[in-house]
């Protein structure tokens, strides 16, 4: 796309961004886009690893946009958009398998580092074994250094740009914690005999005295966890093109063409408008255009969502990525290439998901406030100590005592609990969710689930079963002769290219029907078809069929096809050449748990709203049967995402469930993206939930799921932080002037845990509550 500004070209253009690791990345990724020369605007989206930038193109060019990012660390891809796609996938596997292979050795050697300094100590003092405590301490020293400087390396990286930014996340408290912490204990490794030697922190514990305590198990074990939430958030990342990837290939890839009377096969690529395109049963439809010559049946239910294949004629449209059934015709085409209908739903998906920045999480709000806070606070210890502290008893150690109050505070701030508040709630309600068959994709939508003001439904799919059935029969013939007659009927569909032949076809078949031979069978245009058994000539079709051959219609039959179409149902008749012999009405069920499921919204105080490529008709009447006020019909798939962004614009948060194609961009909008289990599979990638039964009394569970998980959270962090609130000043030494108390570090670490047990013990109570 390009405009011009003051004579000046003005594009803006999406790359994928390589080696971004956290938001902060994407913080500075943006803030060097928006900073260079030419750069008019410019955004980056962590979640989809996406930068766009809006740019003078006579200032700047994509090579050096491209040279701005990589002097900060990072690289843009350039090159063309399939080229690139590829490129990002490779670096997205790199990376997945780098963090993997860091979880892994984290947690061996963390492992190894509570087992060596906890259990071996304990067991020393407890059987009153002398175990050389000099050695344990080297080993664990040993042990710790790769975890916390190799494995967890990339934490230190991102806290220095968050600081060079003035900002400071979960990394930050992560790597000032632990970092804090080993060199604290490497240096009461190496010299045990400086704090002992101030007459702090030797211990006698069995057979064994002991010097001044170390923390390299709470070190390692908090990189261990927090690399694991990074593995599992990167695996849960790299899955966002999937979606994007399905729907291109919905496009063939080669073209049949008529050049000069012959056929011709070429690249998509190489289409051009006016050219006739050739189309075989069972294929694809490359382009966009209008049909010249042949007829068939297309279903286009990627775009309209409704399940019955679409006859097509002579100058009808015809649209890239639907799918030709039985015939065969010829088309000219009118928009290719980006300008297809299917080129426009993946760019409206893409834009849909890169529009949405990364959401701010809670506890990173949080920590940008508390660590400058802690640090500001185990500082001001170290000072007041150094002031205060020969008055308050501490004499000659008040250094010393200082030092140690100081150490204290970064300790007992250190964010394991922090760091469990939310992805422990999260596991276990995403546990919860799969336990009621809820399948959800990310923190995201458990977060946002709680806030849902409306929920718009798809109808095809979604609210009904999806496809066309037999829902009514009528007869007006003797009950003795219906199986003759049936299976005359059966037979009759069988050879039928009509969609709603099928749904007959299903119907008698599932009764055991048999089929018999007819001959002479004829379809008849725009009425039905026509075939003979024994002699006997027989008709299935529409009400004009009926009427044309002057058939009388028994009033019963009558009256029930009056009430089959004011329910918007499809009748079809089956008649012999003196009388109608039956009435049928066919229509896509609605699901039995759709009434219930829209009436838990609304009780829940949600605005329910329902959106088709149906009819009006139809829609009125599957909305009424329901309960659903709010419907709009005949809308297409920018239409429905179109909706979702007015709701959004007017303050509503929107969950938008779906199970089609047609559905994608829709959800990709949505703050909630719900999916049918049994819809198509890029429905189910651009979702954030799916439902693996498509019963539709899981979505007002699912926004229940979220309420309780984010209640959950916000509990976790109260029990994180008391603790911090409680503990902080009495390391600081608050109680030392007074009492001749002060938290010894290893206390300190005590209470750490116990409000990490506190944390997972308040998320598995998730487990028992009722949805």
């Amino acid at each position: 796309m390009g405009k011009k500004t003051a004579d000046r070209p003005i594009i803006k253009k999406t790359f994928p961004v390589l080696e971004m690791s956290c938001a902060a990345c994407a913080v500075s990724v943006e803030s060097m886009l928006k900073t260079a020369p030419g750069v008019h605007d410019a955004g980056v989206n962590y979640a989809n690893q996406s930068a766009w930038v809006t740019y003078d193109e006579s200032a700047t060019n994509p090579e050096t946009l491209r040279q701005t990012v990589q002097s900060i660390g990072y690289d843009l891809v350039i090159e063309d958009e399939e080229e690139a796609r590829r490129q990002q996938e490779e670096a997205q596997q790199r990376r997945y398998v780098a963090l993997k292979r860091q979880t892994i050795g984290a947690s061996v050697l963390a492992a190894l580092v509570v087992i060596l300094g906890m259990f071996v100590m304990e067991l020393s003092g407890r059987f009153a074994v002398a175990i050389d405590d000099t050695l344990i301490r080297w080993g664990s020293l040993i042990l710790t250094a790769p975890v916390v400087f190799g494995f967890g390396g990339q934490f230190f990286v991102n806290a220095f740009r968050q600081a060079r930014h003035g900002k400071a996340n979960m990394d930050t408290l992560v790597a000032l914690s632990t970092g804090i912490a080993f060199l604290f204990s490497a240096f009461n490794t190496v010299y045990p005999e400086y704090w002992t030697s101030q007459g702090l922190g030797s211990t006698v514990h069995g057979p064994t005295e002991r010097g001044p305590h170390v923390y390299f198990e709470a070190a390692a074990v908090i990189i261990a966890f927090i690399s694991l939430g990074k593995l599992l958030e990167e695996r849960a990342k790299s899955n966002t093109s999937s979606a994007i990837k399905k729907l291109m290939g919905l496009q063939p890839k080669t073209v049949r063409v008529l050049v000069d009377g012959a056929e011709q096969d070429i690249h998509i690529a190489q289409v051009t408008v006016g050219q006739t395109i050739i189309v075989r049963p069972g294929e694809r439809i490359p382009v966009d255009g209008r049909v010249t010559n042949g007829q068939s049946f297309v279903d286009e239910s990627m775009i309209s969502g409704e399940p019955v294949p679409v006859e097509k004629k002579a100058g009808e449209r015809v649209f890239a990525g639907t799918v030709n059934q039985k015939g065969s015709f010829q088309f000219t085409a009118e928009q290719v290439g980006g300008n297809t209908i299917l080129a426009q739903i993946i760019r409206m998906v893409q834009e849909a998901q890169g529009s949405k920045a990364p959401v701010q999480k809670l506890v990173d709000k949080i920590a940008g406030i508390f660590v400058p806070i802690v640090i500001g606070i185990a500082l001001l210890s170290l000072v007041a100590w150094l002031i205060f502290g020969q008055n308050a008893g501490a004499g000659d150690n008040a250094f010393a005592q200082g030092l140690l109050a100081a150490v204290t505070v970064l300790v007992i701030a250190c964010p394991c609990a922090l760091g469990l508040a939310t992805p422990t709630a999260i596991m276990v309600g995403v546990g919860k969710g799969a336990e009621n068959n809820i399948l959800i994709k990310d923190a995201e939508s458990l977060e946002l689930g709680q806030r849902v003001t409306a929920v718009v439904l798809d109808k095809t799919g979604t609210i009904t079963e999806g496809k066309p059935d037999v829902t009514d029969w009528a007869w007006a013939v003797d009950p003795t002769q219906q199986k003759r007659y049936q299976s005359i009927l059966l037979s009759m569909e069988a050879q039928s290219e009509h969609p709603l032949a099928e749904a007959v076809v299903r119907a008698l078949s599932e009764r055991a029907v048999e089929r018999v031979a007819m001959s002479s069978f004829d379809s008849l245009t725009g009425q039905g078809i026509t075939a003979e058994r024994d002699g006997d000539r027989f008709w299935v079709g529409n009400r004009s069929l009926v009427e044309q051959r002057d058939l009388p219609l028994p009033e019963v039959l009558n009256d029930l096809a009056d009430q089959w179409q004011q329910q918007a149902k499809t009748v079809i008749y089956f008649a012999s050449k003196t009388n109608v012999l039956a009435a049928l009405a066919i229509a896509d069920r609605i699901k039995e748990t759709s009434r219930q499921a829209v009436a838990d919204l609304q009780q829940q105080g949600i605005t329910v709203y329902m959106l088709t490529g149906d009819n009006a008709a139809t829609a009125q009447a599957v909305a009424q049967q329901v309960g659903i006020d709010h419907v709009r019909a005949n809308v297409l798939p920018a239409d429905k995402a179109a909706f979702v962004k007015d709701l959004q614009a007017n303050g509503q948060t929107v969950a938008m469930v779906g199970d089609g194609i047609n559905d994608s961009q829709a959800l990709a909008q949505a703050d909630v993206s719900i999916a049918m289990g049994k819809g198509s599979d890029i429905a189910i990638d651009v979702a954030k939930i799916t439902l693996i039964t498509s019963d539709l009394n899981l979505v007002p569970k699912a926004l229940k799921l979220s309420r309780q998980t984010v209640r959950t959270v916000r509990q976790n962090l109260f029990w994180a932080f008391i603790y911090n609130l409680i503990g902080i000043p009495i390391a600081a030494g608050v109680l030392y002037p007074a009492f001749g108390f002060q938290l010894n570090p290893m206390l300190a670490g005590a209470a750490m845990a116990l409000s990490s047990v506190s944390v997972v013990s308040n998320s598995l109570r998730l487990k028992t509550s009722k949805l």
